[in-house]
C-alpha cells in the first residue's frame, strides 16, 4: 500500500548499500556481505531489476540468493567476516583507540559473531523419512 511512496527511499538504500559494500571489498573496516545484502533487500523493495540484476550478479549473485533462500551463509564468508572483526578488534587495540571504542567492540564483534557462526552454512538437507 505505501510502497510506491518509500520507493526512492528503498533506491536509495539501495544504492548507498551496494556502494559501502564495493567500497568494502578493498577497504578492511567495512564489511561487505551485510551491505550487499541489505541492498538486495532494499532493491526487492523498490527495484525488481536491480534485485534480479543483483541476483544475476557473478560475485554477489550466490551469497544473496544463499541468504534468501536458506538463511545460510558460506563457510568463507563466515571465516571471511570473523577474522576481519578480530583484525579490526586488534588494530583498535594497537593503535590505543579510545577505552569506548574498545569496550564497544568487546561486545557487539562477540555477539555479530555468534549471529554469523550459528547461520547455516548452506541449504538445508531436505527431511528424512
Amino acid at each position: 500500500m505505501f510502497r510506491p511512496l518509500f520507493r526512492p527511499l528503498w533506491l536509495l538504500l539501495g544504492f548507498t548499500s551496494l556502494a559501502l559494500g564495493i567500497a568494502g571489498i578493498v577497504l578492511p573496516l567495512l564489511p561487505t556481505t551485510p551491505f550487499v545484502l541489505l541492498a538486495a533487500w532494499a532493491f526487492a523493495n523498490s527495484s525488481p531489476r536491480l534485485h534480479a540484476w543483483l541476483l544475476a550478479n557473478r560475485t554477489f549473485g550466490p551469497l544473496i540468493r544463499n541468504w534468501e533462500q536458506h538463511g545460510a551463509i558460506s563457510p568463507r564468508a563466515k571465516l571471511l567476516a570473523i577474522v576481519s572483526m578480530a583484525g579490526v578488534f586488534a588494530a583498535s587495540w594497537i593503535v590505543g583507540a579510545p577505552d569506548r571504542v574498545i569496550i564497544i567492540q568487546a561486545v557487539i564483534l562477540p555477539a555479530t559473531s555468534l549471529f554469523i557462526l550459528t547461520r547455516p552454512s548452506g541449504p538445508k538437507p531436505p527431511p528424512g523419512p
